[in-house]
């Protein structure tokens, strides 16, 4: 097999703003990460939670590293991924530090529940996911930590929190595909008037 190797020069630069507006067009699925145990706990807002493999099962998740949760993964070695519903709107925008809230205060008002980690996890999550940090790797602001499963816990709950264009959207498995079920499937033959 033949390569070709060319040095390109690139003259502009990618603006932060560009970057962000281009990334607001790709779909993320909200989730909480938390970490630490007792009150030392804290935990943040992402969407960039991603499975890496199914065996083992393990998963990426890629975190500020001026976040409070960064020292506390860092510090105990593990963390959790709560994959919101649709109605936890308030939980989101309260790790995401709406509000003000901080570390411990932010889990006020929600069912919390521990696995084999000892990390809070959500127990009205859609998945409530308890990982061991296995690897880290840093780079620019942030850090990309893969992570093995020890437990996870899943809801029967269809409807899912999504963040699109800088805003929060629901997206529910049976409403949907009902709806989607309408418009992009004909009638069968039989049913047609003629």
């Amino acid at each position: 097999m033949n390569s070709i190797v060319r040095s390109v020069s690139i003259e502009t630069e990618v603006t932060a703003s560009d970057f962000r507006n281009a990334m607001r067009q790709l779909t993320g699925g909200v989730s909480v990460v938390t970490a630490g145990r007792g009150r030392d706990i804290s935990g943040m807002t992402v969407t960039s939670v991603s499975s890496l493999s199914v065996d083992p099962p393990a998963l990426i998740v890629s975190i500020n590293r001026e976040s409070s949760s960064w020292p506390l993964v860092k510090r105990y070695g593990f963390f959790g991924v709560n994959i919101l519903t649709s109605d936890q709107l308030d939980i989101a925008e309260r790790f995401a530090g709406k509000g003000g809230l901080k570390g411990a205060d932010r889990f006020a008002g929600a069912r919390w529940m521990t696995r084999a980690s000892g990390v809070p996890l959500l127990a009205d999550a859609l998945a409530a996911i308890d990982c061991e940090v296995e690897d880290i790797v840093e780079r620019h602001s942030h850090a990309i930590i893969i992570g093995p499963v020890l437990d996870v816990t899943v809801s029967p709950r269809t409807a899912a929190l999504a963040y699109w264009q800088g805003q929060y959207v629901a997206i529910d498995r049976d409403e949907d595909a009902l709806r989607l079920a309408e418009v992009s499937v004909p009638a069968p033959r039989a049913a047609r008037k003629r």
